[in-house]
């Protein structure tokens, strides 16, 4: 975990990291999920693999990335030469500790004649393993371009596998993963909610289990249940994922009201992600200043990975042939 000064209390922090982010030319990304000032605070707000891609656009030689491992291992992927400094190492993700890559490489080998189509939410080394990267927001189209006699892996998220499997009739081996947060959120009070609020559509992330996202008005990704947010002819919109992206909405669409889901216990609380959380101002004003935790990936490794992430953006936009889709 980063390691704190004793004592920020003579420190302006907001200014420190404006002052730094200057002096290292660095880009701050914040996920979706992070804190409002985090947000606030950052170039650029998003969906993990959006953020990335902004920041080997600009030509800042430091990413700060406020979200999780995984995220600011996929910045590195993607930008090899630029120091990719996380705020907190200790900001990890339950879909990635579910796919151990040990055993993961077991399961693909295990089953030869399968394909793996591997959600983002991984690590490094289990992106290596695959033969196909996937987003919430790519998902669909890239699945639809798979011939429908090709066995498919979909790892590690069993609820967006089931969602996608469900949809389109593809049968899939699903790696058994969930996401902690949006697993935490309850049939029971998402219902009574409902009955409070009956004009008032659901927006959920297809990383909900079914008994969630079957009563939505509308499935995506983050930044599509944003869009969706914008779109919308509804002045009240409930929203089954994390509830820090109620910011951007807040933010975006000031008029409208918007309605965290509840968990179990009858409100949102439990659903805030505890990864996420560990992120904070005063981590991020030392990560630039020592340039540390450092996300660093052997040479290998990282262009091993990067071939599923290159196959996923050739099949999203559509440039890769039906022919190119052999395994590793």
């Amino acid at each position: 975990m980063t390691v704190m000064p004793a004592d920020l209390s003579g420190i302006d922090v907001r200014a420190e990291i404006e002052r730094l982010r200057k002096e290292r030319n660095a880009v701050i990304l914040a996920h979706y999920y992070q804190r409002p000032e985090l947000q606030d605070i950052a170039d650029f707000v998003g969906d993990s693999l959006e953020l990335s891609r902004k920041a080997a656009e600009t030509d800042a030689e430091v990413i700060a990335f406020c979200g999780v491992k995984f995220m600011a291992e996929t910045a590195k992927i993607l930008s090899p030469n630029k120091i990719v400094v996380l705020p907190d190492v200790e900001a990890g993700c339950s879909l990635e500790d579910s796919c151990p890559p040990e055993k993961f490489k077991a399961f693909r080998e295990a089953h030869p004649d399968h394909i793996a189509l591997t959600y983002i939410n991984c690590s490094t080394e289990v992106k290596a393993l695959s033969d196909i990267i996937v987003t919430s927001s790519s998902a669909e189209t890239i699945l639809q371009q798979i011939p429908a006699d090709q066995k498919i892996i979909f790892g590690p998220d069993r609820h967006l596998g089931g969602y996608l499997s469900r949809k389109f009739g593809r049968e899939m081996l699903l790696w058994p993963g969930v996401c902690i947060v949006h697993e935490a959120f309850s049939e029971t009070e998402l219902l009574k909610l409902k009955a409070q609020h009956p004009a008032a559509p659901i927006a959920a992330h297809p990383e909900c289990p079914p008994h969630i996202v079957d009563h939505a008005d509308y499935v995506g990704s983050t930044s599509g249940i944003l869009q969706y947010a914008k779109t919308t002819d509804a002045d009240t919109l409930i929203v089954a994922t994390e509830p820090h992206i109620i910011h951007q909405m807040q933010l975006a669409i000031p008029n409208k009201t918007f309605i965290g889901a509840p968990g179990a216990d009858g409100n949102c609380n439990c659903n805030i992600c505890p990864y996420m959380a560990l992120n904070t101002m005063e981590k991020l004003y030392v990560a630039l200043r020592d340039l540390e935790p450092r996300i660093e990936i052997e040479e290998q490794l990282r262009l091993d990975a990067k071939k599923s992430l290159d196959r996923m953006l050739d099949m999203a936009s559509g440039t890769l042939g039906k022919g190119d889709l052999g395994t590793r």
